[in-house]
């Protein structure tokens, strides 16, 4: 099952004067698991696209930062 959530454990010295971040996480966006784009995707209004930064909704991703997705999101 592919996640648009990705984490990563880097390397923390045992020097590091801070305390290490355990783990770290990133977004991927969702075309990279399409192998193609299918004929007739269903598509944003132009004024929705301009908003969304693409035309249609299958590549869509709001990219929460983690600090955003711990509160639940942006208030819409």
């Amino acid at each position: 099952m592919n996640t648009h959530q990705k984490t990563y454990h880097p390397y923390a010295s045992p020097f590091d004067p801070c305390k290490p971040l355990t783990e770290k996480t990133y977004s991927t966006p969702p075309h990279l698991y399409m192998g193609f784009q299918p004929p007739n995707l269903p598509q944003f209004t132009p004024a929705e696209a301009l908003r969304a930064g693409t035309l249609w909704k299958d590549f869509y991703d709001p990219y929460f930062n983690s600090f955003e997705r711990a509160k639940g999101g942006p208030q819409t």
